[in-house]
């Protein structure tokens, strides 16, 4: 049986499981506490980190390490596009979330309000909370800019582009932390995507102590 590694709220996570659900990939879901560096863990990835994926007799870690190996071995259905350029853009997309979207809201409103309470690092520091509050409104103003001249986040159909970006917006949506009003372009093409089978796992997690909202699993949200 594939195993996956993995943390519920992780958007890292997060897109990898959707790859795998719309790959029509079974896998086994075990949750890490990562940050306790057990020593087993530790020889599956070093670096002590999630999500790590052991499949076909081999362990792989990096979720865009991770998700490029199942697009190669897996090519159904594709999930980046066959023309470089586009391709090119659904890359930088993907960076643009686990990398900048990242830095500027998941690790400034979900780390702080969830992780460290799980993890025991203490209380949410209300600077980081405030920045993040302000930050993701940038982030869906470029979503929407992006949506009004294309049907995807990189073009006219799915890619992982659209993956990456709704990992880290689920998570934060299961702390109401995205205003989904305040685009609608951003809005329709969330409950696209959030009304694929491949989303039913990620809209099913409970995290104790941390009850979803009413809305975080409704498709008319």
């Amino acid at each position: 049986m594939n195993r996956l590694f993995h943390v519920p709220l992780s958007p890292f996570c997060r897109k990898v499981r959707l790859v795998l659900a719309e790959k029509k990939i079974e896998v086994e879901l075990v949750e890490e506490r990562y940050w306790e560096r057990d020593a087993d863990f530790l020889r599956r990835n070093p670096a002590g980190k999630v999500p790590v994926l052991r499949m076909d007799g081999r362990t792989f870690a990096e979720s865009q390490a991770i998700c490029e190996y199942l697009e190669e071995t897996c090519p159904e259905p594709p999930l980046m596009p066959s023309d470089p350029r586009d391709r090119a853009e659904a890359r930088r997309l993907v960076f643009w979330f686990d990398d900048k979207f990242h830095a500027e809201v998941t690790s400034k409103l979900l780390y702080e309000r969830v992780n460290k309470k799980i993890t025991g690092e203490g209380y949410p520091d209300s600077r980081n909370v405030k920045a993040g509050a302000q930050a993701i409104k940038f982030h869906l103003d470029y979503l929407g800019w992006l949506l009004d001249q294309r049907r995807w986040l990189a073009g006219d159909r799915m890619t992982l582009a659209d993956f990456a970006a709704a990992a880290h917006l689920s998570a934060l949506d299961y702390i109401s932390d995205v205003d989904w009003n305040r685009n609608a372009n951003v809005k329709d093409w969330y409950a696209k995507i959030k009304s694929r089978p491949a989303f039913r796992g990620i809209l099913a997690d409970q995290v104790p102590g941390f009850p979803p909202p009413a809305h975080y699993a409704d498709l008319d949200f």
